[in-house]
């Protein structure tokens, strides 16, 4: 009788656990969150895009790098073949996204994009791209110089070390040196699926270099999207599952320090900065239950927020664009170039909107 009442209280226990687990999770995925319209006048999608345009970085000139077909656990995915790079001139009247070429030294069967960064060597300028990849569900930086003439991507090498374990999103501050996130604590695949359960706050960021590999920052519940500002002084780390922009200052040592956080109440996935003004425009969900759930009946919907003056006492955030889900899914990037907004999804479309 003792045994199985204390079998009893162990089952109970464990389910009431489980229980406030799941509330717990619903909570920080704003699940009962509903959505009002709130469209910009003049919104089109864009062609050849049509599996997914996780992330999204705009050159000084106005041509965005774009990657698609990310295949990540837990999200869905519509294409059965690689990732791939595009490219959009945004002072294009065509507005038409053509794909990127790829050297033959590099493995393009099992490339797998996600975050993206690029960085203009000053001394030569030329250009260099850093991709997320996760071929076979592992985690890795690839290196690439950008031939904008060739229209094309040379590959130099891939990245890879230990604390870079879960890498999903990338800012690069030199020709081999960057900033990443790491949305996971644990690297066993089980263990990653029930993680965002137990809800602790054990994710990181690192910073990479040939010469120094270390974990800069730490106490996120889920590290997403990361960028700098204009003057490369501060960091900005977006966690998704906190709801909060943090904002950490720069160190010679490229230790970061951290400084203040700001609440966007949405899911913000990556962070695009203006380089005139210094704002930060993110791809958000404003409901991530449904974004797990992925039910066709009601589809995920898309949020663009943009944060201005982050670095003052009262930051000004703002809702630039909102749609349920009828004409775009799951928005991970925004990214702003003159008058014309690039928003970008995890696994749908992408879409160009006037500003102006």
């Amino acid at each position: 009788m003792g045994k199985l009442m204390f079998i009893s209280l162990f089952v109970a226990a464990l389910s009431a656990l489980f229980g406030e687990r799941i509330i717990n999770l619903r909570s920080r995925t704003l699940a009962s969150r509903e959505l009002a319209q709130n469209h910009l006048p003049d919104c089109a999608l864009l062609r050849n895009l049509e599996y997914g345009s996780e992330d999204i970085t705009i050159l000084p000139n106005g041509l965005a790098l774009i990657s698609t077909g990310l295949k990540y656990p837990g999200v869905p995915s519509f294409s059965d073949g690689p990732g791939k790079m595009f490219s959009l001139d945004l002072q294009d009247s065509r507005m038409k996204p053509v794909e990127l070429r790829m050297t033959r030294n590099f493995d393009l069967d099992s490339f797998n994009p996600h975050g993206i960064s690029v960085y203009t060597d000053e001394n030569d300028n030329a250009i260099y791209l850093f991709v997320v990849n996760h071929p076979q569900h592992e985690s890795q930086v690839e290196l690439f110089r950008f031939i904008e003439d060739e229209h094309s991507l040379l590959h130099l090498k891939t990245i890879k070390h230990e604390l870079l374990h879960s890498v999903n999103d990338i800012v690069a501050v030199g020709v081999e040196s960057f900033y990443a996130t790491n949305d996971h604590f644990f690297t066993n695949a089980v263990l990653k699926q029930v993680e965002p359960l137990l809800g602790q706050p054990w994710c990181n960021v690192v910073y990479y270099s040939p010469e120094d590999v270390k974990e800069v920052s730490v106490g996120y519940y889920f590290a997403n999207g990361i960028n700098i500002s204009p003057d490369k002084s501060h960091l900005y780390v977006v966690d998704i599952l906190d709801h909060k922009v943090h904002v950490l200052e720069r160190k010679e040592s490229n230790a970061l320090v951290p400084v203040k956080a700001v609440a966007v109440g949405s899911l913000c996935d990556n962070v695009e900065i203006d380089a005139d003004t210094g704002d930060l425009w993110l791809g958000c969900h404003p409901n991530g239950w449904k974004a797990v759930l992925n039910d066709p009946a009601v589809p995920p919907g898309s949020e663009v927020i943009r944060i201005q003056n982050i670095h003052s006492e009262l930051p000004v955030v703002t809702q630039v664009y909102a749609d349920n889900g009828s004409v775009i899914i799951g928005s991970s990037v925004a990214a702003r170039y003159k008058g014309k907004l690039l928003i970008g999804t995890v696994y749908h479309k992408a879409m160009c909107c006037d500003l102006e």
